[in-house]
Protein backbone atom coordinates (compact mmCIF):
# COMPACT_ATOMS: atom_id res chain seq x y z
CA UNK A 1 0.00 0.00 0.00
CA UNK A 2 1.11 3.55 -0.67
CA UNK A 3 2.18 5.91 2.13
CA UNK A 4 -0.68 8.40 2.71
CA UNK A 5 1.73 11.17 3.73
CA UNK A 6 4.58 10.71 1.25
CA UNK A 7 2.13 10.50 -1.64
CA UNK A 8 0.86 14.04 -0.96
CA UNK A 9 2.21 17.11 -2.81
CA UNK A 10 4.40 19.37 -0.68
CA UNK A 11 1.68 22.02 -0.50
CA UNK A 12 -0.76 19.49 0.97
CA UNK A 13 1.80 18.36 3.53
CA UNK A 14 2.38 21.98 4.53
CA UNK A 15 -1.37 22.50 4.93
CA UNK A 16 -1.69 19.33 7.00
CA UNK A 17 1.12 20.47 9.30
CA UNK A 18 -0.50 23.87 9.77
CA UNK A 19 -3.88 22.32 10.57
CA UNK A 20 -2.40 19.77 12.97
CA UNK A 21 -0.39 22.58 14.58
CA UNK A 22 -3.58 24.48 15.35
CA UNK A 23 -3.01 27.32 12.88
CA UNK A 24 -6.28 26.65 11.03
CA UNK A 25 -9.74 25.46 11.97
CA UNK A 26 -10.38 21.74 11.74
CA UNK A 27 -13.50 20.21 10.23
CA UNK A 28 -14.69 18.43 13.38
CA UNK A 29 -13.66 18.30 17.02
CA UNK A 30 -14.68 15.33 19.16
CA UNK A 31 -14.75 16.71 22.69
CA UNK A 32 -14.39 14.89 26.00
CA UNK A 33 -13.43 11.50 24.55
CA UNK A 34 -11.85 8.60 26.38
CA UNK A 35 -9.49 7.44 23.65
CA UNK A 36 -8.67 3.74 23.46
CA UNK A 37 -5.10 3.91 22.22
CA UNK A 38 -4.13 0.78 20.31
CA UNK A 39 -0.48 1.88 20.27
CA UNK A 40 0.15 2.64 23.93
CA UNK A 41 -2.39 0.13 25.19
CA UNK A 42 -4.07 2.61 27.52
CA UNK A 43 -7.04 4.96 27.71
CA UNK A 44 -6.60 8.72 27.92
CA UNK A 45 -9.05 11.61 28.14
CA UNK A 46 -8.71 14.23 25.42
CA UNK A 47 -10.36 16.04 22.54
CA UNK A 48 -9.69 14.60 19.06
CA UNK A 49 -9.48 16.81 15.96
CA UNK A 50 -10.51 15.58 12.50
CA UNK A 51 -9.86 17.24 9.17
CA UNK A 52 -10.11 16.08 5.58
CA UNK A 53 -11.21 12.63 6.67
CA UNK A 54 -8.21 12.10 8.92
CA UNK A 55 -7.23 12.52 12.55
CA UNK A 56 -4.94 15.52 12.91
CA UNK A 57 -4.34 15.77 16.64
CA UNK A 58 -5.28 15.56 20.31
CA UNK A 59 -6.30 18.51 22.47
CA UNK A 60 -8.16 21.78 22.01
CA UNK A 61 -8.62 23.03 18.44
CA UNK A 62 -10.75 25.65 16.79
CA UNK A 63 -13.32 23.73 14.76
CA UNK A 64 -16.05 24.29 12.20
CA UNK A 65 -18.24 21.90 14.20
CA UNK A 66 -17.97 19.81 17.35
CA UNK A 67 -19.52 16.77 18.99
CA UNK A 68 -19.38 16.40 22.75
CA UNK A 69 -18.84 12.70 23.51
CA UNK A 70 -19.41 13.31 27.25
CA UNK A 71 -16.79 10.82 28.37
CA UNK A 72 -17.69 8.02 25.97
CA UNK A 73 -15.00 5.72 24.66
CA UNK A 74 -13.52 6.53 21.25
CA UNK A 75 -11.87 3.62 19.41
CA UNK A 76 -10.75 2.82 15.87
CA UNK A 77 -13.40 1.25 13.66
CA UNK A 78 -13.35 -2.53 13.58
CA UNK A 79 -11.69 -4.37 10.69
CA UNK A 80 -12.78 -7.86 9.65
CA UNK A 81 -9.60 -9.50 8.40
CA UNK A 82 -11.22 -12.33 6.42
CA UNK A 83 -14.79 -12.39 5.17
CA UNK A 84 -16.75 -13.80 2.28
CA UNK A 85 -19.38 -11.11 1.77
CA UNK A 86 -21.34 -13.39 -0.54
CA UNK A 87 -22.18 -15.60 2.44
CA UNK A 88 -24.52 -12.89 3.74
CA UNK A 89 -26.48 -13.23 0.48
CA UNK A 90 -26.72 -9.45 0.01
CA UNK A 91 -24.81 -6.99 -2.17
CA UNK A 92 -21.84 -5.06 -0.79
CA UNK A 93 -23.69 -1.74 -0.23
CA UNK A 94 -26.43 -3.59 1.64
CA UNK A 95 -23.84 -5.47 3.69
CA UNK A 96 -22.29 -2.13 4.61
CA UNK A 97 -25.67 -0.72 5.58
CA UNK A 98 -26.10 -3.33 8.31
CA UNK A 99 -22.53 -3.76 9.66
CA UNK A 100 -21.18 -0.19 9.64
CA UNK A 101 -23.65 0.90 12.37
CA UNK A 102 -22.29 -2.04 14.40
CA UNK A 103 -18.79 -0.59 14.25
CA UNK A 104 -17.22 -2.51 11.36
CA UNK A 105 -15.86 0.19 9.10
CA UNK A 106 -13.51 -1.93 6.95
CA UNK A 107 -13.38 -5.50 5.71
CA UNK A 108 -10.76 -7.53 3.90
CA UNK A 109 -12.92 -9.62 1.59
CA UNK A 110 -12.10 -12.79 -0.26
CA UNK A 111 -14.56 -12.92 -3.22
CA UNK A 112 -13.80 -16.60 -3.56
CA UNK A 113 -17.46 -17.59 -3.86
CA UNK A 114 -18.43 -15.37 -6.77
CA UNK A 115 -15.06 -15.98 -8.45
CA UNK A 116 -15.80 -19.71 -8.52
CA UNK A 117 -18.97 -18.88 -10.45
CA UNK A 118 -17.92 -15.91 -12.62
CA UNK A 119 -14.12 -15.81 -12.52
CA UNK A 120 -12.48 -12.39 -12.94
CA UNK A 121 -15.87 -10.87 -13.77
CA UNK A 122 -17.04 -11.85 -10.30
CA UNK A 123 -14.06 -10.18 -8.61
CA UNK A 124 -14.54 -7.06 -10.72
CA UNK A 125 -18.22 -7.03 -9.73
CA UNK A 126 -17.28 -7.02 -6.04
CA UNK A 127 -14.71 -4.26 -6.55
CA UNK A 128 -17.15 -2.13 -8.55
CA UNK A 129 -20.09 -2.67 -6.18
CA UNK A 130 -17.97 -1.64 -3.17
CA UNK A 131 -16.40 1.45 -4.72
CA UNK A 132 -18.85 4.03 -3.33
CA UNK A 133 -20.06 2.05 -0.34
CA UNK A 134 -19.79 3.53 3.16
CA UNK A 135 -17.99 0.31 4.08
CA UNK A 136 -14.28 0.26 3.30
CA UNK A 137 -13.56 -2.87 1.26
CA UNK A 138 -10.17 -4.35 0.45
CA UNK A 139 -9.81 -7.50 -1.64
CA UNK A 140 -7.61 -10.56 -1.38
CA UNK A 141 -7.51 -12.39 -4.71
CA UNK A 142 -8.95 -15.92 -4.57
CA UNK A 143 -6.03 -18.33 -4.84
CA UNK A 144 -7.96 -21.53 -5.54
CA UNK A 145 -10.52 -21.24 -8.33
CA UNK A 146 -11.48 -23.99 -8.50
CA UNK A 147 -10.58 -24.96 -4.96
CA UNK A 148 -9.52 -28.42 -6.12
CA UNK A 149 -9.65 -30.61 -9.20
CA UNK A 150 -12.31 -32.67 -7.43
CA UNK A 151 -15.22 -30.43 -8.43
CA UNK A 152 -16.52 -28.40 -11.35
CA UNK A 153 -16.47 -24.63 -10.95
CA UNK A 154 -17.79 -21.94 -13.25
CA UNK A 155 -14.30 -20.58 -13.87
CA UNK A 156 -10.61 -21.37 -13.59
CA UNK A 157 -8.17 -18.63 -12.56
CA UNK A 158 -4.45 -18.98 -13.22
CA UNK A 159 -1.65 -16.95 -11.70
CA UNK A 160 -1.59 -14.86 -14.87
CA UNK A 161 -5.33 -14.16 -14.58
CA UNK A 162 -4.92 -12.98 -10.98
CA UNK A 163 -1.92 -10.81 -11.85
CA UNK A 164 -4.20 -8.63 -13.98
CA UNK A 165 -5.83 -7.30 -10.79
CA UNK A 166 -2.83 -7.11 -8.45
CA UNK A 167 -2.09 -3.46 -9.22
CA UNK A 168 -5.47 -2.29 -7.98
CA UNK A 169 -4.77 -0.26 -4.82
CA UNK A 170 -7.54 -2.09 -2.96
CA UNK A 171 -6.04 -5.52 -3.70
CA UNK A 172 -3.82 -6.51 -0.78
CA UNK A 173 -2.59 -9.90 -1.89
CA UNK A 174 -3.54 -13.54 -2.30
CA UNK A 175 -6.41 -15.01 -0.31
CA UNK A 176 -6.48 -18.28 1.60
CA UNK A 177 -4.28 -20.87 -0.11
CA UNK A 178 -6.56 -23.86 0.35
CA UNK A 179 -4.53 -26.16 -1.85
CA UNK A 180 -2.02 -26.94 0.88
CA UNK A 181 -1.06 -30.31 -0.68
CA UNK A 182 -0.25 -28.41 -3.87
CA UNK A 183 2.01 -26.02 -1.96
CA UNK A 184 3.78 -28.74 0.02
CA UNK A 185 4.26 -30.92 -3.06
CA UNK A 186 5.45 -28.06 -5.27
CA UNK A 187 2.50 -27.90 -7.68
CA UNK A 188 3.29 -25.54 -10.60
CA UNK A 189 -0.15 -23.95 -10.34
CA UNK A 190 0.20 -23.22 -6.62
CA UNK A 191 3.76 -21.94 -6.97
CA UNK A 192 2.82 -19.68 -9.89
CA UNK A 193 0.09 -18.02 -7.81
CA UNK A 194 2.38 -17.59 -4.84
CA UNK A 195 5.09 -16.04 -7.03
CA UNK A 196 2.81 -13.35 -8.48
CA UNK A 197 2.04 -11.94 -5.02
CA UNK A 198 5.33 -9.94 -5.18
CA UNK A 199 5.69 -9.27 -1.47
CA UNK A 200 1.99 -8.76 -0.77
CA UNK A 201 0.27 -10.83 1.87
CA UNK A 202 -0.61 -14.46 1.25
CA UNK A 203 -3.26 -15.84 3.59
CA UNK A 204 -3.30 -19.47 4.61
CA UNK A 205 -5.89 -22.19 4.98
CA UNK A 206 -4.25 -25.18 6.59
CA UNK A 207 -6.57 -27.16 8.87
CA UNK A 208 -4.63 -29.64 11.00
CA UNK A 209 -1.45 -29.21 8.92
CA UNK A 210 1.49 -29.82 11.23
CA UNK A 211 5.15 -30.72 11.44
CA UNK A 212 7.34 -30.58 8.35
CA UNK A 213 4.33 -30.05 6.07
CA UNK A 214 3.52 -26.91 8.06
CA UNK A 215 7.14 -25.77 7.82
CA UNK A 216 7.07 -26.19 4.05
CA UNK A 217 3.73 -24.41 3.77
CA UNK A 218 4.91 -21.39 5.79
CA UNK A 219 8.26 -21.29 4.00
CA UNK A 220 6.38 -20.64 0.75
CA UNK A 221 5.48 -17.21 2.15
CA UNK A 222 2.08 -17.97 3.66
CA UNK A 223 1.72 -16.00 6.88
CA UNK A 224 -1.74 -16.50 8.42
CA UNK A 225 -4.31 -19.16 9.16
CA UNK A 226 -7.99 -18.99 10.12
CA UNK A 227 -8.68 -22.73 10.31
CA UNK A 228 -7.30 -23.51 13.78
CA UNK A 229 -9.76 -25.32 16.02
CA UNK A 230 -7.58 -26.06 19.06
CA UNK A 231 -5.06 -24.12 21.14
CA UNK A 232 -2.42 -26.75 20.37
CA UNK A 233 -2.84 -26.31 16.62
CA UNK A 234 -2.82 -22.52 16.87
CA UNK A 235 0.22 -22.50 19.18
CA UNK A 236 2.29 -24.57 16.74
CA UNK A 237 1.43 -22.19 13.92
CA UNK A 238 2.07 -19.14 16.08
CA UNK A 239 5.48 -20.48 17.10
CA UNK A 240 6.28 -20.95 13.41
CA UNK A 241 5.58 -17.27 12.74
CA UNK A 242 2.00 -17.34 11.52
CA UNK A 243 -0.60 -14.73 12.40
CA UNK A 244 -3.63 -16.45 13.91
CA UNK A 245 -7.02 -15.36 12.63
CA UNK A 246 -9.50 -16.27 15.37
CA UNK A 247 -12.74 -17.05 13.58
CA UNK A 248 -16.28 -16.79 14.86
CA UNK A 249 -18.69 -17.25 11.99
CA UNK A 250 -21.99 -19.05 11.72
CA UNK A 251 -20.94 -22.56 10.70
CA UNK A 252 -17.47 -22.41 12.26
CA UNK A 253 -17.10 -21.06 15.79
CA UNK A 254 -13.57 -21.15 17.18
CA UNK A 255 -13.34 -18.08 19.43
CA UNK A 256 -14.05 -19.78 22.75
CA UNK A 257 -11.64 -22.64 21.98
CA UNK A 258 -8.77 -20.38 20.88
CA UNK A 259 -8.90 -17.47 23.32
CA UNK A 260 -6.89 -19.34 25.99
CA UNK A 261 -3.95 -19.04 23.56
CA UNK A 262 -3.96 -15.23 23.72
CA UNK A 263 -1.71 -13.46 26.22
CA UNK A 264 0.11 -10.15 26.54
CA UNK A 265 3.17 -11.49 24.72
CA UNK A 266 1.45 -12.87 21.62
CA UNK A 267 -1.83 -10.98 21.23
CA UNK A 268 -0.46 -8.65 18.53
CA UNK A 269 -0.08 -11.72 16.31
CA UNK A 270 -3.80 -12.51 16.65
CA UNK A 271 -6.83 -10.97 14.97
CA UNK A 272 -10.56 -11.54 14.78
CA UNK A 273 -12.34 -12.61 11.59
CA UNK A 274 -15.86 -13.75 10.72
CA UNK A 275 -15.15 -15.73 7.51
CA UNK A 276 -18.79 -16.72 6.84
CA UNK A 277 -21.37 -15.03 9.04
CA UNK A 278 -25.06 -15.38 8.36
CA UNK A 279 -27.41 -12.39 8.20
CA UNK A 280 -29.52 -13.58 11.10
CA UNK A 281 -26.48 -13.80 13.37
CA UNK A 282 -25.50 -10.26 12.37
CA UNK A 283 -28.98 -8.98 13.17
CA UNK A 284 -29.34 -10.84 16.48
CA UNK A 285 -25.75 -10.89 17.80
CA UNK A 286 -23.73 -8.42 15.78
CA UNK A 287 -20.67 -8.51 13.56
CA UNK A 288 -17.13 -7.74 14.77
CA UNK A 289 -18.64 -6.07 17.84
CA UNK A 290 -19.98 -9.49 18.79
CA UNK A 291 -16.52 -11.05 18.63
CA UNK A 292 -14.98 -8.26 20.72
CA UNK A 293 -17.83 -8.38 23.23
CA UNK A 294 -17.49 -12.17 23.60
CA UNK A 295 -13.73 -11.95 24.00
CA UNK A 296 -14.07 -9.37 26.79
CA UNK A 297 -16.74 -11.45 28.49
CA UNK A 298 -14.42 -14.48 28.34
CA UNK A 299 -11.65 -12.60 30.10
CA UNK A 300 -9.59 -10.90 27.39
CA UNK A 301 -8.37 -7.44 28.37
CA UNK A 302 -10.71 -4.93 26.64
CA UNK A 303 -7.91 -2.92 25.01
CA UNK A 304 -6.32 -6.13 23.77
CA UNK A 305 -9.65 -7.21 22.28
CA UNK A 306 -9.97 -3.86 20.49
CA UNK A 307 -6.44 -4.27 19.13
CA UNK A 308 -7.32 -7.70 17.76
CA UNK A 309 -10.21 -6.15 15.87
CA UNK A 310 -8.31 -3.15 14.50
CA UNK A 311 -4.58 -2.36 14.57
CA UNK A 312 -3.42 -6.00 14.51
CA UNK A 313 -5.38 -6.56 11.32
CA UNK A 314 -4.31 -3.34 9.60
CA UNK A 315 -0.64 -3.92 10.40
CA UNK A 316 -0.75 -7.52 9.18
CA UNK A 317 -2.16 -6.41 5.83
CA UNK A 318 0.03 -3.34 5.55
CA UNK A 319 -2.84 -0.85 5.64
CA UNK A 320 -0.79 1.97 7.09
CA UNK A 321 -3.52 4.44 8.02
CA UNK A 322 -6.17 2.34 9.75
CA UNK A 323 -6.60 0.76 13.17
CA UNK A 324 -5.67 3.58 15.52
CA UNK A 325 -6.85 6.89 16.97
CA UNK A 326 -3.71 8.89 16.19
CA UNK A 327 -2.56 11.83 14.04
CA UNK A 328 -2.33 10.94 10.35
CA UNK A 329 -4.69 7.99 10.63
CA UNK A 330 -7.95 7.79 8.76
CA UNK A 331 -10.85 9.02 10.86
CA UNK A 332 -12.72 5.70 10.97
CA UNK A 333 -13.95 5.74 14.56
CA UNK A 334 -16.53 4.22 16.86
CA UNK A 335 -18.10 5.58 20.05
CA UNK A 336 -19.54 3.50 22.90
CA UNK A 337 -20.16 3.85 26.63
CA UNK A 338 -19.08 0.58 28.24
CA UNK A 339 -17.12 -2.54 27.41
CA UNK A 340 -19.66 -5.01 28.75
CA UNK A 341 -22.50 -4.11 26.41
CA UNK A 342 -20.25 -2.61 23.71
CA UNK A 343 -23.25 -0.97 22.10
CA UNK A 344 -21.97 1.33 19.36
CA UNK A 345 -23.66 4.73 19.67
CA UNK A 346 -21.84 6.56 16.86
CA UNK A 347 -19.77 5.59 13.84
CA UNK A 348 -17.52 8.06 12.03
CA UNK A 349 -16.19 7.09 8.60
CA UNK A 350 -13.57 9.22 6.84
CA UNK A 351 -14.26 12.01 9.32
CA UNK A 352 -18.02 12.03 8.77
CA UNK A 353 -20.71 10.89 11.19
CA UNK A 354 -22.41 8.08 9.24
CA UNK A 355 -24.36 6.13 11.86
CA UNK A 356 -26.02 6.68 15.22
CA UNK A 357 -27.66 4.20 17.55
CA UNK A 358 -27.52 1.33 15.09
CA UNK A 359 -28.88 3.17 12.05
CA UNK A 360 -26.95 4.31 8.99
CA UNK A 361 -27.53 7.96 8.06
CA UNK A 362 -29.65 8.31 4.89
CA UNK A 363 -26.84 10.28 3.24
CA UNK A 364 -24.52 7.28 3.68
CA UNK A 365 -26.85 4.73 2.06
CA UNK A 366 -25.77 3.65 -1.43
CA UNK A 367 -26.74 1.00 -3.95
CA UNK A 368 -25.19 -0.67 -6.98
CA UNK A 369 -27.20 -1.48 -10.09
CA UNK A 370 -24.55 -3.43 -12.02
CA UNK A 371 -25.63 -6.80 -13.43
CA UNK A 372 -24.02 -10.19 -13.93
CA UNK A 373 -24.91 -12.88 -16.46
CA UNK A 374 -27.11 -15.87 -15.64
CA UNK A 375 -25.12 -18.64 -13.98
CA UNK A 376 -27.44 -21.65 -13.61
CA UNK A 377 -26.88 -23.92 -16.61
CA UNK A 378 -28.27 -27.37 -15.91
CA UNK A 379 -29.13 -30.30 -18.17
CA UNK A 380 -32.79 -31.33 -17.92
CA UNK A 381 -33.41 -32.95 -14.52
CA UNK A 382 -35.60 -36.01 -13.99
CA UNK A 383 -36.88 -37.45 -10.71
CA UNK A 384 -35.04 -40.70 -11.47
CA UNK A 385 -31.75 -38.79 -11.40
CA UNK A 386 -31.87 -38.92 -7.60
CA UNK A 387 -32.15 -42.72 -7.35
CA UNK A 388 -29.18 -44.62 -5.86
CA UNK A 389 -28.80 -48.24 -6.97
CA UNK A 390 -27.82 -50.45 -4.05
CA UNK A 391 -24.37 -51.92 -4.68
CA UNK A 392 -23.60 -53.10 -1.19
CA UNK A 393 -24.92 -53.38 2.34
CA UNK A 394 -22.72 -50.72 3.89
CA UNK A 395 -21.86 -47.26 2.65
CA UNK A 396 -19.75 -44.25 3.46
CA UNK A 397 -21.88 -41.60 5.15
CA UNK A 398 -21.03 -37.93 5.71
CA UNK A 399 -21.30 -37.23 9.44
CA UNK A 400 -22.29 -33.66 10.29
CA UNK A 401 -20.49 -32.00 13.23
CA UNK A 402 -22.75 -29.25 14.67
CA UNK A 403 -21.25 -25.72 14.55
CA UNK A 404 -18.22 -26.91 12.56
CA UNK A 405 -17.43 -27.22 8.87
CA UNK A 406 -15.37 -30.38 9.40
CA UNK A 407 -17.29 -33.64 8.98
CA UNK A 408 -16.81 -37.26 10.01
CA UNK A 409 -16.35 -40.16 7.62
CA UNK A 410 -18.79 -42.81 8.82
CA UNK A 411 -19.59 -46.30 7.60
CA UNK A 412 -23.20 -47.33 8.12
CA UNK A 413 -25.61 -50.06 6.98
CA UNK A 414 -27.91 -48.85 4.19
CA UNK A 415 -31.66 -49.21 3.95
CA UNK A 416 -32.91 -50.46 0.58
CA UNK A 417 -36.17 -50.95 -1.25
CA UNK A 418 -36.42 -52.81 -4.56
CA UNK A 419 -32.69 -52.68 -5.13
CA UNK A 420 -32.39 -48.94 -4.47
CA UNK A 421 -31.09 -47.08 -1.42
CA UNK A 422 -33.67 -45.15 0.57
CA UNK A 423 -33.34 -42.62 3.35
CA UNK A 424 -33.44 -43.99 6.90
CA UNK A 425 -34.86 -41.13 9.01
CA UNK A 426 -35.05 -43.36 12.10
CA UNK A 427 -31.25 -43.54 12.02
CA UNK A 428 -30.96 -39.91 10.88
CA UNK A 429 -29.56 -40.91 7.47
CA UNK A 430 -30.92 -39.09 4.41
CA UNK A 431 -29.87 -38.68 0.78
CA UNK A 432 -27.69 -35.93 -0.65
CA UNK A 433 -27.07 -34.98 -4.29
CA UNK A 434 -24.86 -32.43 -6.03
CA UNK A 435 -25.90 -31.22 -9.50
CA UNK A 436 -23.29 -29.54 -11.71
CA UNK A 437 -24.76 -26.13 -12.65
CA UNK A 438 -22.11 -24.28 -14.64
CA UNK A 439 -21.54 -26.30 -17.83
CA UNK A 440 -24.81 -28.28 -18.18
CA UNK A 441 -22.70 -31.45 -18.09
CA UNK A 442 -25.47 -33.52 -16.56
CA UNK A 443 -23.22 -34.71 -13.72
CA UNK A 444 -25.11 -35.59 -10.55
CA UNK A 445 -23.26 -37.15 -7.62
CA UNK A 446 -25.25 -38.90 -4.91
CA UNK A 447 -24.54 -39.98 -1.36
CA UNK A 448 -25.79 -40.19 2.22
CA UNK A 449 -25.54 -37.81 5.15
CA UNK A 450 -26.18 -38.21 8.88
CA UNK A 451 -26.98 -35.45 11.35
CA UNK A 452 -29.64 -33.29 9.71
CA UNK A 453 -32.59 -34.88 11.47
CA UNK A 454 -34.95 -34.58 8.49
CA UNK A 455 -38.05 -36.76 8.76
CA UNK A 456 -39.64 -35.66 5.50
CA UNK A 457 -39.18 -33.29 2.56
CA UNK A 458 -36.03 -31.83 1.03
CA UNK A 459 -33.91 -28.69 1.03
CA UNK A 460 -31.78 -27.37 -1.84
CA UNK A 461 -29.45 -24.49 -2.58
CA UNK A 462 -27.16 -23.05 -5.26
CA UNK A 463 -24.81 -22.04 -2.42
CA UNK A 464 -22.41 -24.94 -1.93
CA UNK A 465 -18.79 -24.16 -1.18
CA UNK A 466 -16.63 -23.74 -3.09
CA UNK A 467 -17.83 -24.30 -6.64
CA UNK A 468 -21.47 -23.57 -5.83
CA UNK A 469 -23.16 -26.33 -7.71
CA UNK A 470 -26.70 -27.20 -6.65
CA UNK A 471 -26.82 -29.28 -3.47
CA UNK A 472 -29.96 -31.13 -2.37
CA UNK A 473 -30.66 -33.09 0.82
CA UNK A 474 -33.89 -35.02 1.23
CA UNK A 475 -35.88 -37.96 2.51
CA UNK A 476 -37.38 -38.87 -0.87
CA UNK A 477 -36.52 -38.41 -4.54
CA UNK A 478 -39.72 -36.56 -5.44
CA UNK A 479 -39.11 -33.73 -2.98
CA UNK A 480 -35.42 -33.56 -3.90
CA UNK A 481 -36.46 -33.20 -7.54
CA UNK A 482 -39.03 -30.51 -6.68
CA UNK A 483 -36.53 -28.47 -4.68
CA UNK A 484 -33.77 -28.74 -7.30
CA UNK A 485 -36.04 -27.72 -10.19
CA UNK A 486 -37.16 -24.63 -8.27
CA UNK A 487 -33.52 -23.57 -7.77
CA UNK A 488 -33.02 -23.83 -11.54
CA UNK A 489 -36.21 -21.88 -12.29
CA UNK A 490 -35.07 -19.02 -10.01
CA UNK A 491 -31.57 -18.93 -11.58
CA UNK A 492 -30.21 -19.68 -8.15
CA UNK A 493 -31.53 -19.62 -4.62
CA UNK A 494 -32.58 -21.65 -1.59
CA UNK A 495 -35.64 -23.90 -1.42
CA UNK A 496 -37.59 -26.08 1.00
CA UNK A 497 -40.03 -28.63 -0.45
CA UNK A 498 -42.37 -31.26 0.95
CA UNK A 499 -45.06 -33.52 -0.52
CA UNK A 500 -44.05 -32.48 -4.01
CA UNK A 501 -44.64 -28.77 -3.32
CA UNK A 502 -42.33 -25.83 -2.76
CA UNK A 503 -42.91 -24.60 0.79
CA UNK A 504 -40.56 -21.62 0.78
CA UNK A 505 -37.94 -20.14 -1.55
CA UNK A 506 -35.40 -17.31 -1.65
CA UNK A 507 -34.25 -16.23 -5.14
CA UNK A 508 -30.53 -15.38 -5.42
CA UNK A 509 -30.18 -13.99 -8.95
CA UNK A 510 -26.65 -12.59 -8.51
CA UNK A 511 -24.44 -15.58 -9.39
CA UNK A 512 -26.84 -17.85 -7.48
CA UNK A 513 -25.25 -16.42 -4.33
CA UNK A 514 -26.72 -13.01 -3.58
CA UNK A 515 -30.08 -11.28 -3.53
CA UNK A 516 -30.85 -7.92 -5.10
CA UNK A 517 -33.28 -7.19 -2.26
CA UNK A 518 -32.84 -5.70 1.21
CA UNK A 519 -31.22 -7.53 4.09
CA UNK A 520 -34.56 -7.44 5.93
CA UNK A 521 -36.25 -9.26 3.02
CA UNK A 522 -33.48 -11.85 2.87
CA UNK A 523 -33.54 -12.33 6.62
CA UNK A 524 -37.31 -12.89 6.69
CA UNK A 525 -37.07 -15.40 3.86
CA UNK A 526 -34.26 -17.22 5.66
CA UNK A 527 -36.34 -17.35 8.84
CA UNK A 528 -39.15 -18.99 6.88
CA UNK A 529 -36.78 -21.41 5.18
CA UNK A 530 -35.18 -22.44 8.48
CA UNK A 531 -38.62 -22.80 10.08
CA UNK A 532 -39.66 -25.01 7.16
CA UNK A 533 -36.58 -27.22 7.60
CA UNK A 534 -37.20 -27.43 11.35
CA UNK A 535 -40.81 -28.35 10.60
CA UNK A 536 -39.47 -31.23 8.51
CA UNK A 537 -37.47 -32.42 11.50
CA UNK A 538 -34.02 -30.84 11.19
CA UNK A 539 -32.46 -30.04 14.53
CA UNK A 540 -29.55 -27.97 13.22
CA UNK A 541 -29.62 -24.26 13.97
CA UNK A 542 -29.13 -23.38 10.29
CA UNK A 543 -29.46 -26.46 8.07
CA UNK A 544 -28.78 -24.49 4.88
CA UNK A 545 -25.46 -23.13 6.09
CA UNK A 546 -24.46 -26.60 7.29
CA UNK A 547 -25.48 -28.08 3.93
CA UNK A 548 -23.44 -25.51 2.01
CA UNK A 549 -20.18 -26.78 3.54
CA UNK A 550 -20.74 -30.48 2.84
CA UNK A 551 -19.35 -29.88 -0.66
CA UNK A 552 -16.03 -28.35 0.47
CA UNK A 553 -13.23 -30.82 -0.38
CA UNK A 554 -10.34 -29.01 1.37
CA UNK A 555 -11.98 -29.55 4.77
CA UNK A 556 -11.78 -33.09 6.27
CA UNK A 557 -13.04 -35.76 6.50
CA UNK A 558 -15.74 -36.75 3.99
CA UNK A 559 -17.43 -34.41 1.48
CA UNK A 560 -19.32 -34.62 -1.80
CA UNK A 561 -19.03 -32.69 -5.08
CA UNK A 562 -20.46 -33.15 -8.56
CA UNK A 563 -17.50 -35.51 -9.17
CA UNK A 564 -18.53 -37.89 -6.39
CA UNK A 565 -17.86 -38.67 -2.75
CA UNK A 566 -14.57 -37.09 -1.63
CA UNK A 567 -12.11 -38.38 0.94
CA UNK A 568 -11.00 -34.91 2.08
CA UNK A 569 -7.99 -36.29 3.96
CA UNK A 570 -6.50 -38.26 1.07
CA UNK A 571 -7.89 -35.78 -1.51
CA UNK A 572 -9.48 -38.37 -3.79
CA UNK A 573 -12.84 -39.64 -5.04
CA UNK A 574 -14.01 -42.73 -3.16
CA UNK A 575 -16.91 -45.11 -3.83
CA UNK A 576 -20.13 -44.77 -1.88
CA UNK A 577 -20.36 -48.46 -1.03
CA UNK A 578 -17.82 -50.39 1.04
Amino acid sequence: MSNPTLDKPMSDIRETIEIAGGKRRVDLLLRNARVINTFSGDIHKTDVALHGGRIVGFGTYKAKSAIDLRGSYLAPGFIDGHVHIESTMVKVPEFGRIIVPLGTTTVVADPHEIANVLGLDGIRYMLASSLNSVLGVYIMLPSCVPATGLETAGAELSGHDLSLLLNDERVLGLAEMMNYPGVVNGSMDALEKISIAHGKRIDGHAPMVSGKDLNAYISAGIKSDHECTTVEEAREKLRAGMFIMIREGTAAKNLRALLPLVNSENSRKCMFVTDDRHLDDIFTEGHMDHLVRCAIRLGVDPIRAIQMASINTSEYFGIKDLGAVAPGYRADLIVFDDFKKLKISKVIKDGRLVAENGVLAPSAVTDYKGKVRGTVNVRWIECDDFAIKAEGRRARVIGVVPDQIVTKSLVCPVKTDGGFVTADPDKDIVKIAVIERHMASGRIAKGLVKGFGLKKGAIASSISHDSHNIVVIGVNDRDMYTAAVQVVKMQGGIVAASNGQVIEALPLPIAGLMSDRSSEFVREKLHRLIAAAHGMGSRLKDPYMAMSFLTLPPIPELKITDRGLIDAVEFKVVPLFI
